[in-house]
Parts: C-alpha cells; sequence; structure tokens
C-alpha cells in the first residue's frame, strides 16, 4: 500500500509541475499575443488616421492664412463707409470660416486648438481695438494695417505652432 502511495505521489507530483508551468507559458503566450494583435490593430489605425490629421491641420493652416488681417482685408471690402458695419463685417467672416472649420478640432491636439481659438480671438480683439480708435471703414482698414506694421498678426504664431506640430508627427 505505502509503494502505491508512494508510486501516485511520484507520478502526480510531477504531472502536477508540468501542468502549472505549461498553464503559465500559454498564459503568457496568449497575453503576448494579444499584445501583438492590439499593436497592430494601434498601428494600423494611425496609417488611416494620418492623412485625416493633416487634411485638418491643412485646414486650419487655411483658416490662419484667411483671417491674417492683411488677407482678410484685402479679400474683405467695405459696403459702406461706417466702420461698425465694417467691423462687425470682418468679425463675422471670421466667425463663419472659424464655424466652418470647427470639427477639425477632433484631429488636433488640444493645445494646437486652443491656439488657433486664441489666434482667431486675438485677431478679432485687434479689429475691435482698432474700430475703436477709426472713424470710417477706410480708417479702420488703415488703423488695422499699420498695428500689423509693428507686430506679426495673431494668426502668425498660431501657424507656426501647427508647422511645428505637424513636423513632429513623422
Amino acid at each position: 500500500m505505502e509503494n502505491i502511495l508512494f508510486y501516485v505521489i511520484a507520478f502526480t507530483v510531477p504531472t502536477i509541475i508540468t501542468g502549472v508551468i505549461a498553464y503559465y507559458f500559454f498564459n503568457l503566450h496568449t497575453k503576448n499575443e494579444e499584445g501583438r494583435r492590439r499593436f497592430l490593430i494601434q498601428k494600423d489605425a494611425q496609417k488611416n488616421a494620418m492623412p485625416i490629421r493633416l487634411q485638418a491641420y491643412e485646414r486650419m493652416a487655411l483658416f490662419l492664412e484667411r483671417i491674417s488681417p492683411a488677407k482678410l482685408l484685402t479679400r474683405t471690402v467695405p459696403e459702406s463707409a461706417d466702420k461698425n458695419d465694417y467691423e462687425r463685417l470682418l468679425i463675422r467672416s471670421i466667425e463663419s470660416e472659424f464655424d466652418h472649420n470647427i470639427a477639425q478640432q477632433i484631429y488636433m491636439s488640444d493645445e494646437c486648438w486652443n491656439i488657433v481659438k486664441t489666434a482667431k480671438n486675438a485677431t478679432i480683439q485687434l479689429i475691435r481695438k482698432a474700430g475703436m480708435q477709426a472713424e470710417t471703414a477706410n480708417k479702420l482698414r488703415e488703423t488695422v494695417l499699420n498695428e500689423l506694421l509693428e507686430k506679426q498678426p495673431p494668426s502668425s504664431a498660431a501657424l507656426a505652432f501647427i508647422k511645428k506640430e505637424v513636423d513632429s508627427m513623422w
């Protein structure tokens, strides 16, 4: 009876140890495969999302170029001599352009999106400040352009940030 018990233990213990080791390695292999699959899926998703992200940055660069005061004033001529009408027209143009591109924030970093919004708001503030100093629509244009002689437009800093962020994507 002792011999039988000894043989049962002698065969059972190595079998259990082999089973535990096999289970451990199988579990480890399964986790590695799951991680590899996740990595491949993420890599594929990034490859597919890259053109969309680049398009979003391109559209926001175009937006910033379009709201650059010099280009905005060239493209948007006053309908009358009334500075308030012209100021509203310029601001409406900026807001409309921004609203048209608002969905692009999904593909951009929060920091970049906030810089774009800041550039938009700073441009609007520049126009409003010039509106307080001017008497006519043409004087408003002149005041904004004179302001730009002294410093860069707000959109320039945002555009530089977009370029830097796109460069970091590679």
